[in-house]
């Protein structure tokens, strides 16, 4: 029985696909970090649905009259959450771009749910505190990051390989570019 079972984990182990690279990475402009910058690879190959290191589902909170967080990149399919965990009533919206939704007036407590269907970047704001704004990008590839404070980035379990990049950023246009994945390898993104 001890010889299956290696025989079997032997098996198990050599029918894996090769592990992917964490790639990490930093956003810039003009010499200082971009935080929120949303960082991305093509993978037209890549299995459709959530990623399997990602939750399925995402939340974009309000709290103090903010959202959390302001820029939110999820994959397509992913349903967020958007609840009310402020002391007032919401009523979150997008108009323009991307998804379009209202989802009306709720009070403390309540949470709305919405799937993402379609690749796209949608703006979004309350029609009751016009100073709220976030930002939800939706990307068709399980390799994507949102740069931290600091401008850094991991892009998780890339297979090696020559991908197209794009890079986003509030305010700024989206960049595309070339990039090859091996060990060793980072990717370094400037806004011109």
């Amino acid at each position: 029985m001890r010889f299956f079972c290696a025989g079997l984990l032997a098996v198990l182990v050599v029918g894996r696909a090769a592990p992917g690279i964490d790639v990490p990475g930093t956003t810039g402009l003009r010499g200082k970090p971009i935080a929120d910058a949303v960082v991305w690879l093509d993978a037209p190959d890549a299995r459709a649905g959530p990623s399997p290191d990602r939750p399925p589902g995402a939340v974009l909170d309000q709290r103090n009259l903010t959202f959390s967080p302001r820029v939110l990149a999820v994959r397509v399919g992913t349903t967020i959450a958007f609840p009310n965990n402020d002391r007032v009533f919401h009523d979150v919206f997008s108009f323009r771009d991307g998804r379009k939704f209202e989802l009306g007036l709720y009070p403390v407590g309540a949470v709305k749910h919405l799937p993402f269907d379609r690749p796209g970047l949608s703006r979004v704001f309350c029609n009751i505190h016009p100073a709220m704004a976030a930002y939800i990008i939706v990307v068709d590839t399980p390799y994507f990051a949102v740069a931290d404070r600091l401008g850094r980035f991991t892009l998780p379990q890339v297979p090696p390989g020559t991908y197209t990049y794009h890079a986003w950023r509030p305010g700024g246009e989206i960049l595309t570019g070339s990039t090859a994945v091996q060990a060793g390898a980072s990717l370094d993104i400037r806004w011109p």
